[in-house]
């Protein structure tokens, strides 16, 4: 990734931040942004500490405006954009706590909003910037695939995200692709799950060296990453 321009979004913490740090210690330039904008001096430090650099900006996924001047700035400060990390997401209430049945539709809307149209957002600002061989990766997880008790309008939201993913690799030359690290600890889980940093190397296999064929239109999970790099 030396010299690649990323752009990460969802990215003050959690899996967000740790894919930051991993792909500018791999010499990256990364453009980072986030709702809320209290951590990122701390991870401003955090890659400068390590030699890397990153520009932080906030923005609102859920506000198409706020992307398309995210993806302006990256393009004007790294050229072509190498990578998009439609990362941001959230999830009002506890996991597995939030059936459907029960929802609101306030949160069912701004699940849909961040999770779904925030992806759809991400990926189309950013394509009269993608370098001819670019990625983008979005995050998710099985429960956009395989429906568990409780996870209500987040699961249903993560769907929408993979099918905007799949749609864009039906229609882009640039290959566009799921990953889906497992249950990562993070304020979204409460907690629960793999550290950040233990997954944040399977961003950037899936950026790098995994078949262009096998992230496009696909899915990209643990046991796939663990093959190829064992």
């Amino acid at each position: 990734m030396n010299e690649d321009t990323a752009v990460v979004t969802g990215a003050s913490r959690g899996i967000g931040a740790a894919i930051v740090r991993e792909f500018a210690a791999a010499g990256a330039h990364v453009v980072a942004c986030a709702r809320e904008t209290d951590e990122f001096a701390a991870l401003e430090e955090a890659v400068e500490s390590a030699d890397g650099t990153v520009t932080t900006q906030r923005a609102d996924v859920r506000d198409e405006f706020d992307v398309e001047r995210l993806l302006e700035t990256a393009a004007r400060e790294g050229g072509e954009i190498d990578t998009v990390v439609a990362n941001a997401g959230i999830y009002h209430g506890s996991p597995g706590g939030t059936p459907l049945a029960s929802e609101s539709y306030a949160a069912f809307d701004d699940h849909v909003r961040t999770n779904g149209r925030g992806t759809f957002a991400t990926i189309r600002e950013s394509l009269p910037h993608l370098a001819a061989d670019a990625r983008v990766l979005v995050t998710s997880g099985g429960v956009a695939r395989e429906a568990e008790p409780g996870y209500g309008s987040y699961a249903v939201s993560k769907a929408t995200a993979e099918a905007v993913a799949r749609g864009f690799a039906a229609d882009i030359d640039q290959p566009v692709g799921i990953v889906d690290p497992g249950v990562v600890a993070t304020d979204l889980t409460e907690g629960r799950g793999r550290d950040p940093e233990e997954v944040a190397p399977m961003f950037r296999w899936a950026a790098t060296d995994v078949p262009a064929e096998d992230l496009d239109g696909g899915v990209l999970d643990l046991d796939d990453w663990k093959r190829a790099t064992r």
